[in-house]
């Protein structure tokens, strides 16, 4: 009974000591041991306590209890002799050395709000004001909502399309936009390649973001060499996983975004909740391993982060806490529970205090607190006033100003692979992805396959009576524009692969000329595919013309129409965000081209205003169906079923009397055109992507105007 009861039986586990721990001697740390538990507790609130934020953040506010006077001046004591001893070790040299090549970042007054019909704007940010220094962690806390994500954003510069912000966000004390390489964002969903493997994911990554001058051995290195600093090493052959198979878990895509966006080593990194999904062992070794980078190499680290567990909170040097979008504190981690006592919210023994905090400033729940009298709402105001009337936002300013006055290095930006490397990557990335998605192109030649039986079976042996003029046109109809339009099929794989763009190209991997090269050059082959087997399966089974000229134009004309319906939804998934509407739009787009593409309403029985010009001759159907037509009934001869008409009737002469084909040029010029299309529409979707990058938020910026307050 007396060992089941003894807690010494029980094996726990204890993390590492948090960076700041590392930093003391080893005659500091046997004092600090031997001590009692009062100033155990101070000691655990001064955590980190090498960063520049301890020094700087003397609280005005006198304390009633002398237990808590006493552990704050023990701290303080013990505060300087760490800092003494850190001046002393080798170690800082480097540290201060890779600050001063680091980012500062400070913002000042920053509001940032959205448009709302109906009262104009509604504020998400109001009046924040804060900073960020080289080697060390800002966590940016608050409950859901709050606009933890929207102050990442801001910070960034990557605001949503739709917001509008106006305050000072300076770097290294100018006005400067975050070039590639020196800063990186990882997003609070992970949008990754569901078919590859982590190894895959990461060192595709690094063949794009790493510059030429390294070797691929090199760059195959840093790319495994990162996989293990987020603890991925036994994950490396496993695939990502999505909807068709298994793959990793939550938490470990997450570590896998956050290996792509270091991969660069960045001087300034963002992160949005990186320890969502992970478990609280998890989410310590991957924010330990962080915090232990930017100590490191003196790196800037904004996370944002959502109830993290003591042992993570305690690694932060920094936290800013919001709600509603305004401060409720900023300054050391350590400090916050000293701000919260005394204001009369002491952190209860025993007791998480990230979880405190955000208990106390969330009023999505209005309980009340504490004495039973004080309502959640109540108690953000008086938080909140302590914070505006205290030493510390005076203190915040001050070191704003300060870094602004200092001013740093220009930033530079860094060196990437260049074009054709980066053509060739995503070529071979994207053509991997392919081959392993089964619904991107395998499930449509299957379709495809049985479509074209159906077709064959139904017209076989079509002959050359004078029905199968009839016949012949009707089956090239279908193949022009039913075959084509099952390419919408692919749109849902396409989106994903949108997404992975949308996150590559805001973190400056590669531009979109890349992208539509990469895309284009990856989908020949398998359009080739879809376009020669159920092709001839069709061709050969109706009985159209047997020369293997007259097939391959046959082919080429369906795979150029394949690509071209391709080109046509990927405007689509530039323009609609949502696959499913995509979807709607790209087949009402084509049900309009098909009814004006001279088929079921002969052109010159088309009305002339819009439908004749332009529409006849914007539909890609006209000259899919014309080079078919040509190809087809060209050097043919039918028996002439006509009363009174000669006995046999050409192939052209049905070409410009039946099907009312324009024979001014030859079926190769109506290839070419399609051809033409192609890159009409591709450069339309290249010429998009552009103009919403740069026009689009002009424009809202002119009709929504800056946020007012």
């Amino acid at each position: 009974m007396e060992s089941s009861s003894s807690p010494a039986n029980f094996p726990r586990w204890a993390p590492s000591p948090s960076p700041s721990r590392l930093l003391l001697s080893p005659v500091e740390d046997t004092k600090i041991k031997s001590s009692s538990a009062a100033h155990d507790s101070a000691e655990d609130g001064i955590s980190l306590s090498c960063s520049s934020m301890e020094r700087i953040f003397p609280f005005s506010i006198g304390f009633k209890s002398t237990t808590t006077s006493t552990a704050y001046a023990s701290a303080v004591e013990k505060s300087e002799a760490e800092n003494a001893y850190v001046r002393r070790s080798g170690a800082t040299d480097v540290e201060l050395g890779s600050r001063e090549n680091g980012i500062s970042l400070t913002w000042e007054d920053l509001w940032v709000g959205v448009g709302d019909g109906k009262s104009g704007q509604k504020m998400i940010l109001q009046g924040l004001t804060g900073f960020a220094q080289p080697g060390e962690v800002l966590a940016i806390m608050g409950p859901s909502g709050c606009g933890k994500s929207t102050l990442l954003d801001a910070l960034a510069g990557r605001p949503s399309s739709n917001a509008q912000q106006r305050g000072k966000i300076l770097i290294n004390g100018r006005k400067e936009t975050l070039a590639y390489g020196t800063s990186a964002y990882v997003t609070q969903d992970d949008t990754l390649m569901t078919t590859l493997t982590v190894r895959e994911v990461v060192y595709y990554s690094a063949q794009l973001q790493l510059p030429n001058s390294m070797s691929k051995t090199e760059k195959k290195e840093r790319a495994e060499t990162t996989i293990r600093e987020m603890g991925l090493q036994d994950s490396m052959d496993t695939r990502i996983g999505g909807w068709s198979r298994k793959g990793l878990s939550g938490g470990q895509k997450r570590r896998v975004s956050i290996c792509i966006e270091i991969l660069t080593r960045p001087k300034l990194l963002f992160l949005d909740e990186p320890t969502s999904g992970l478990d609280s062992a998890a989410s310590y070794h991957v924010m330990n391993r962080i915090i232990k980078l930017a100590h490191r190499d003196g790196r800037t680290v904004i996370s944002s982060i959502h109830q993290p567990s003591s042992e993570v909170f305690e690694l932060f040097q920094n936290l800013c806490l919001l709600s509603s979008g305004i401060t409720v504190y900023f300054g050391p981690a350590s400090k916050a529970e000293q701000f919260f006592a005394s204001n009369s919210f002491p952190c209860p023994t025993m007791t998480n205090p990230s979880d405190h905090y955000l208990r106390t400033i969330n009023k999505d729940f209005d309980v009340e607190m504490i004495d039973g009298k004080t309502s959640t709402e109540e108690a953000i105001n008086i938080l909140i006033r302590s914070y505006e009337s205290s030493n510390t936002l005076k203190q915040v300013h001050l070191k704003v100003n300060e870094i602004c006055q200092q001013g740093g290095g220009a930033l530079e930006k860094g060196r990437q692979t260049n074009f054709i490397t980066q053509c060739l990557v995503l070529t071979r990335r994207s053509f991997v992805n392919m081959y392993r998605d089964l619904g991107y192109y395998w499930l449509r030649l299957a379709i495809y396959i049985a479509l074209c039986l159906c077709v064959g079976t139904i017209f076989q042996d079509i002959g050359l009576t004078f029905g199968s003029i009839q016949a012949r046109g009707s089956m090239l109809m279908f193949v022009a524009a039913f075959l084509t339009f099952m390419a919408i099929g692919g749109f849902p794989s396409f989106v994903e692969d949108m997404k992975i763009f949308e996150r590559e190209r805001l973190n400056g991997h590669y531009g979109v000329a890349a992208y539509v090269v990469g895309n284009t050059l990856s989908s020949i082959p398998y359009l080739l595919m879809v376009s020669l087997i159920p092709g001839a399966i069709a061709y050969y089974l109706v009985g159209l013309q047997k020369s293997s000229d007259h097939f391959a134009y046959f082919a080429l004309v369906l795979f150029v129409c394949l690509m071209l319906v391709e080109s046509l939804m990927m405007i689509v998934a530039s323009t609609v965000p949502d696959f499913l509407m995509g979807i709607i739009t790209g087949a009402g787009i084509q049900g309009i081209m098909m009814l004006n593409g001279g088929f079921f309403r002969l052109p010159d029985d088309l009305p002339k205003p819009f439908w004749r010009y332009p529409m006849y001759y914007i539909a890609f159907h006209k000259y899919a169906n014309q080079g078919f037509y040509k190809n087809e009934f060209e050097g043919l001869t039918f028996p002439n079923n006509q009363a009174g008409g000669p006995p046999t009737i050409t192939g052209e002469e049905i070409l410009k009397g039946t099907w009312q084909v324009e024979m001014g040029y030859s079926k190769w010029v109506d290839l070419a055109i399609l051809l033409g299309m192609v890159i009409v529409y591709r450069l339309i979707f290249l010429g998009i992507i552009k103009i919403s990058e740069k026009v689009v938020p002009m424009i809202k910026a002119l009709l929504v105007g800056v946020p007012k307050h």
